[in-house]
């Protein structure tokens, strides 16, 4: 027993292992997540100061922005108000020119004025009366207004001691005769003339403008005159009523004659518009001296009447007698040439402003010599 005891192996005494120590993880693991915060902290402070700054940046671009406009409008303002001051004193110094050329026409005139007889101031009246007339005749074709003042023409140049201006009352005195030949137009009263027919058209009734001739109309009277004949009479009384039967059935119409239709009011109304419009259209060529133009309106309304009116009514015969008087007038006579006598005149008072002006010069020229 002691020998086995003895020959068994020395029991070792184990040591427990040491502990392993993890604080100085934790500790590292705590700075890392200190720094890691730290720097996030940071990051959002330098993108907040960025934002920040890109915000600054856009203001002052828009700023910027602004500033420009507002430069650029004031710019062209000021450029506009000087484009205005320059127009300005461009037309001013337009003015000032104009004024000073009417300052020296005046002053010319002037001088003139003062070597001016009184044959030269009647042949200038002479020559103003001259144009009068020709302006009334060629433009306001007015043959007494023209020969008027023809005739006062030759009264003034007849007043004159100029023995130059017998060419021009010789032509003066043909022109008077030649608008003495024209029969006058009186546009007033052939525009009053129409403007009365206008009216007796408006007072026409519908009863007066109905072509009482034409077949199957009846009037109330003939109806009334054939109720009165054979009164009390039996058969005459069937006989009536059969015929009025047959009438109301059958109607008989002429072949021979010439079938006019029925107005009904609206186109009695119409007739009457077309009527006053053809009769304006005559007016407006009495105005404008268009003879063509007149006798083509006349001539459509008389023609409307004649197919449209009874020309037994007493104002439908007056009103187409009138209208055939006013188509006989002439509202565009010949109109005869009187500017040879003005240009003569012309050519007169040229004649006396050169050799009033020769006769200046040789004055001047011998005052000249006589203090040489």
């Amino acid at each position: 027993m002691t020998e086995t005891t003895n020959q068994l192996p020395v029991p070792v005494s184990k040591e427990t292992p040491a502990r392993q120590k993890l604080w100085p993880l934790w500790l590292v693991a705590l700075i890392s997540l200190i720094i890691a915060v730290a720097l996030a902290l940071w990051s959002w402070q330098q993108w907040n100061n960025h934002q920040a700054v890109m915000q600054t940046l856009q203001d002052l671009r828009q700023d910027t922005a602004q500033l420009e406009d507002l430069y650029g409008d004031r710019g062209s303002q000021q450029s506009q108000r000087l484009q205005a001051l320059e127009e300005k004193l461009a037309s001013q110094r337009e003015l000032i020119a104009t004024q000073q050329r009417q300052i020296d026409h005046n002053a010319r005139e002037l001088l003139e004025a003062g070597n001016r007889t009184r044959t030269d101031w009647l042949l200038a009246e002479a020559e103003y009366l001259l144009r009068i007339a020709n302006q009334r005749l060629m433009i306001e074709k007015d043959i007494r207004g023209a020969l008027s003042a023809l005739q006062a023409a030759d009264e003034v140049l007849a007043e004159s001691d100029d023995i130059g201006v017998y060419p021009v009352r010789q032509q003066l005195a043909k022109e008077i005769l030649a608008l003495k030949g024209i029969a006058g137009v009186d546009r007033t009263g052939l525009y009053l003339q129409l403007e009365a027919a206008i009216d007796s058209i408006h007072q026409l009734t519908d009863q007066a403008l109905i072509s009482e001739n034409a077949p199957g109309f009846l009037t109330g009277n003939q109806s009334g005159e054939s109720g009165n004949d054979g009164a009390g009479n039996p058969l005459t009384e069937a006989w009536r009523e059969v015929k009025s039967t047959l009438q109301q059935v059958v109607v008989v119409r002429r072949l021979d004659e010439k079938v006019k239709p029925l107005l009904s009011p609206d186109q009695s109304a119409y007739a009457r518009l077309n009527l006053q419009l053809m009769l304006e259209e005559a007016e407006l060529a009495v105005l404008r001296g268009n003879q063509a133009l007149y006798e083509r309106a006349l001539a459509k309304a008389r023609s409307a009447i004649d197919e449209w009116y009874d020309a037994s009514h007493p104002r439908v015969a007056a009103l187409s007698q009138s209208l055939a008087e006013l188509a006989a007038k002439n509202v565009d006579p010949e109109l005869p040439d009187i500017s040879q006598s003005l240009d003569l005149l012309k050519e007169r008072l040229a004649g006396r402003l050169n050799a009033g002006s020769e006769g200046g010069t040789s004055n001047a020229n011998g005052q000249g010599g006589d203090e040489s």
